[in-house]
């Protein structure tokens, strides 16, 4: 598999521009997207996905045109909208048969099919219950796996994670790294640790346009140098920010350790290892 997007803009009107001259190629594994709110993640998925076309630029999925015809893509798409919505009055098992008619798939495996990906999401005590009863995270879970239904050659998620408890985030990272060797999965988060554990790849996003992409390792090494940790009064920490990028802060005997970016740092700070939260930051802040 291998998704080819080219100089790819799209543009509201003639003065809002929701993605800018964005470029990237992509083949089996997992892509994790990131950016801040208003970043264009959810523009690019929307193309990718068929559900809004370009402005300019090309998009193809090995070497056929999906925006002259959508429907190759449609046929191997799983995706999961940040707005994605149910009907509240069907149960699980009901709304999940009813997708899969509108996805074309069916067969005497399908009821198997929507058993086992409710048991992989923890969804089959309430599988018979009203959606209307779920709670967000739950719900979410449902549209996770009206995705996988089809079992689909290219995967999108945006935001997937949201409304999900912590062991829920990990079930969902584990179900997406064994569907990852054969498929393209891109996987769209303003949450740093939603990415970095399972990522093959990562891409970073700010006002439309693509910051940098590639192995998490390689755009890590970008800032190895410039993470450092100082001790503080609490009371100076509005001005610190003021001065430098902060990344995290912790109660230390009554003073604050502040973890931040910077080219300069402070006396007695001291160095630390870079990682993928510190270099979005980076590379957020100074685009």
């Amino acid at each position: 598999m291998k998704l080819t997007i080219t100089n790819v803009s799209k543009r509201y009107g003639n003065s809002t521009i929701g993605l800018k001259d964005f470029s990237i190629t992509m083949q089996s594994g997992i892509l994790g997207l990131l950016g801040p709110n208003g970043a264009g993640k959810s523009t690019l998925l929307k193309m990718i996905a068929t559900v809004s076309t370009p402005t300019e630029g090309l998009i193809c999925l090995n070497k056929n045109n999906i925006i002259k015809d959508p429907n190759y893509m449609r046929r191997q798409l799983g995706f999961l909208p940040q707005d994605f919505g149910v009907y509240p009055n069907l149960n699980a098992i009901e709304f999940l048969k009813y997708m899969a008619a509108i996805k074309g798939v069916g067969g005497v495996n399908m009821n198997e099919r929507i058993n086992k990906l409710l048991e992989g999401l923890n969804l089959m005590e309430a599988a018979k219950k009203p959606i209307g009863s779920y709670s967000g995270g739950m719900k979410q879970r449902v549209g996770i796996v009206q995705a996988l239904l089809n079992n689909p050659k290219v995967l999108i998620f945006d935001e997937p994670t949201v409304g999900l408890d912590p062991e829920e985030r990990v079930r969902f990272r584990n179900l997406i790294s064994e569907l990852a060797n054969d498929s393209i999965v891109i996987l769209s988060s303003h949450i740093v640790s939603d990415i970095d554990t399972i990522a093959d790849k990562v891409a970073i996003m700010k006002n439309g346009s693509l910051i940098t992409h590639g192995n998490q390792e390689d755009i890590i090494n970008r800032i190895r140098g410039n993470v450092f940790e100082t001790i503080i009064p609490k009371p100076d920490l509005n001005a610190f920010k003021l001065e430098h990028t902060v990344v995290s802060t912790a109660r230390k005997k009554g003073q604050l350790a502040v973890r931040y970016l910077s080219d300069e740092p402070i006396a007695n700070s001291v160095p630390k290892e870079a990682n993928l939260e510190d270099a979005y930051l980076y590379l957020t802040k100074i685009n």
